[in-house]
């Protein structure tokens, strides 16, 4: 087998695991609008759609892992092509955990079926959750096209979601102390914003293997975490 048949064979499995990354990412993009949505319209049904598509989203990890182990094993590959399917292992890794956020935040609805309306934050949460997905639709564009460019800008973006935590975690202290028995239900969507905003850093991760996957290095500095609630004196009550 010549050296050149050995290197189309190795891309054409790459470019197969390659289209297994970008049906899983967008399950999870899918999973995460859904889980937004049934938290506005209080759909217990929809909700536990979304837990039980999570199962897919884990057998495609399971499928690139193991597609990729046997890439490695049969193709030797150089250490170029070793770092790209490292990188898709990674990419993997971190769509299953946005997978489970959104399946969290769904499993949550359920709960929040049966507790106090809190309109407002229903709403911020849903423009939260776009948000990170949009995110997570740009950072797979930049992987498959290779573009550092905008893989920098989705890292850069998620300062925004730390900010929009930020502010609900302070709307939800308001909500508690103006009314007690808003606690219950604000502790759950305070669970389902810091998922949200977990997403957040998992979608910056995968940017940050494209800006690595083109430069050879990672992004520049450690990116300052914009989320403020842990200095607040008021978190413990939380």
């Amino acid at each position: 087998m010549n050296d050149h048949h050995i290197a189309s064979a190795f891309d054409r499995d790459l470019e197969d695991i390659q289209a297994q990354i970008m049906k899983m990412g967008g399950l999870v993009e899918r999973a995460i609008l859904d889980a937004a949505d049934c938290l506005v319209a209080r759909d217990e049904e929809k909700a536990e759609e979304i837990r039980r598509q999570d199962k897919a989203i884990d057998a495609l990890e399971e499928l690139i892992n193991a597609e990729s182990a046997t890439l490695i094993a049969l193709r030797a590959p150089t250490a170029i092509d070793l770092r790209l399917i490292l990188s898709v292992l990674k990419i993997a890794g971190n769509l299953e955990r946005i997978g489970d956020y959104a399946k969290n935040m769904a499993k949550r609805t359920s709960v929040l079926v049966q507790l106090q309306t809190i309109d407002e934050a229903n709403i911020s949460l849903k423009r939260m959750a776009r948000d990170v997905a949009l995110m997570l639709k740009d950072a797979l564009d930049a992987y498959i096209r290779r573009d550092a460019a905008l893989a920098l800008d989705v890292i850069e973006r998620d300062r925004e979601i730390d900010q929009l935590y930020n502010a609900l975690f302070r709307e939800f202290l308001t909500f508690m102390m103006e009314d007690p028995r808003n606690i219950t239900a604000c502790m759950h969507l305070h669970f389902i914003a810091k998922n949200t905003e977990r997403m957040g850093d998992h979608v910056t991760a995968i940017a940050e293997q494209t800006v690595y996957l083109v430069t050879g290095e990672k992004p520049d500095e450690a990116r300052d975490k914009q989320d403020l609630t842990s200095t607040d004196p008021r978190v413990s009550g939380v």
